[in-house]
């Protein structure tokens, strides 16, 4: 299915668009961005280039649905959280199910046949396909066909059913709905839900991801910012704390002036492909200040945590592959540290903010503590890399493997050749 959008305008009607532009906070997001009223507005893109709605959008796109065709029926969050899970706000995702022998297509992972039975047996007819498949690529039209499934499966059977069933059922079937194969998916559905803007920013503020939003945007006007969460300005992602704290390293400093920076307004490095990266002096400041301030009496050392950054994220902001930010660390393990193993200095409002420097080495710290201590016991410093690298229940003591060799390597770039005052006295990994 060969389908391409760059403009919102290509993917919903006049009259959708409008509704948008009348919803503050998108119109906000979008004249930030340098969009005009009346002009075609962009469609953000991700580092691989697809396309995506923002968190701002999705629930602009999910409320104007819900209140249009089924106002008191369903929660916006709702749509908005599964949107999430399924296809990360894209619109033209697709996932082939060999069972069904169909393919999920957009946002809320919709299957052809599920859409025209809703609209011929069960009247949600507002939309219809008549056998053109390529219309659930576009927002509105998914969303309601997602939204009316919901619904549809919170009456099944006649009984009134629980939100874990919906969400279950909605990722399973209705016979999965209480199976443990649905139970995970049960719970990130939480978490993710939990992490909406709409949940975390006070009224009448913008939240950080609203902000983040707007920056992804920006890429497409010429603006200074990169898209999907990737920035050209430190000062984007860190805090004025922990920018005076970088200011005030003294190597840091050095390269920054230096290279013509000012405060304000310091430029991440970037490689040839404009992705921005950190220089291995920032990212041993951004580790020696996590552990000074956070985790002082913790046995952690700055050359290991930087170590592990590049092997695992080669410094580059935004992760490599699957695993985001500088120290790989994914959401669900940052909403567990935070919520279960009480590591809260710095708090995540959505996926977005695992990219940025302090949060991910943060977070990257807190997990390498609970590893230290894992299973009751304090654990060998080969045990701590690989259930870093690879997870805890992959661990093989018995063969270092290419990983591990390459953590040594990496070692090397940070170790100081005399001792660091911080770790006398205590006992510090490697």
């Amino acid at each position: 299915m060969a389908v391409s959008y760059k403009f919102w305008n290509e993917c919903i009607d006049p009259l959708d668009m409008q509704a948008l532009w009348n919803v503050p906070k998108v119109s906000a997001e979008w004249e930030d961005a340098g969009e005009t009223k009346g002009q075609k507005v962009h469609l953000s893109r991700d580092p691989d280039g697809q396309v995506y709605l923002t968190q701002t959008e999705m629930k602009a796109v999910a409320e104007i649905v819900v209140s249009r065709h089924f106002s008191g029926k369903i929660d916006p969050d709702m749509i908005c959280a599964i949107a999430e899970l399924e296809s990360d706000r894209q619109p033209l995702c697709q996932r082939y199910d060999k069972k069904a022998k169909a393919t999920h297509l957009g946002m809320m992972q919709i299957l052809p046949k599920t859409a025209d039975w809703l609209a011929s047996e069960k009247g949600y007819g507002a939309y219809q396909l008549n056998g053109n498949e390529l219309l659930l690529f576009r927002p509105f039209e998914n969303v309601y066909f997602g939204a009316a499934y919901l619904i549809w499966l919170s009456s099944f059977e006649q009984k009134e059913r629980s939100e874990e069933f919906v969400v279950r059922a909605y990722r399973g079937g209705t016979k999965k709905a209480t199976h443990k194969s649905t139970l995970k998916y049960w719970q990130r559905y939480l978490s993710v839900k939990e992490s909406l803007p709409s949940r975390k920013s006070l009224e009448g503020h913008r939240s950080v991801e609203e902000v983040n939003a707007s920056l992804a945007l920006a890429k497409k006007t010429g603006s200074s910012q990169n898209t999907g969460g990737m920035y050209t300005y430190w000062d984007s992602v860190a805090s004025p704390e922990d920018m005076v704290d970088m200011w005030n390293h003294p190597e840091v400093s050095k390269e920054w002036t230096k290279a013509g920076e000012k405060q304000g307004r310091v430029h991440f490095s970037q490689d040839d492909k404009k992705r921005p990266y950190l220089s291995r002096v920032e990212l041993k400041a951004v580790a020696e200040i996590i552990l000074i301030k956070h985790f002082s009496t913790k046995p952690l050392k700055v050359s290991v945590l930087c170590a592990l950054a590049e092997i695992i994220s080669m410094r580059f902001l935004s992760g490599i592959g699957p695993r985001p930010g500088i120290m790989g660390i994914d959401y669900s393990t940052v909403v567990w540290l935070y919520r279960e193993m009480g590591f809260r200095a710095y708090r995540t409002i959505s996926v977005d903010d695992i990219s940025k420097p302090f949060v991910s080495m943060y977070f990257g710290a807190a997990y390498l503590v609970w590893l230290v201590e894992c299973e009751g016991r304090l654990q060998p410093p080969q045990y701590i890399i690989q259930a870093y690298i690879s997870g805890p229940k992959n661990v093989n003591l018995q063969d270092t493997g290419p990983e591990y060799l390459k953590f040594e390597e990496a070692l090397s770039y940070y170790e100081d050749t005399k001792p660091n005052p911080r770790d006398q006295g205590s006992c510090t990994i490697m």
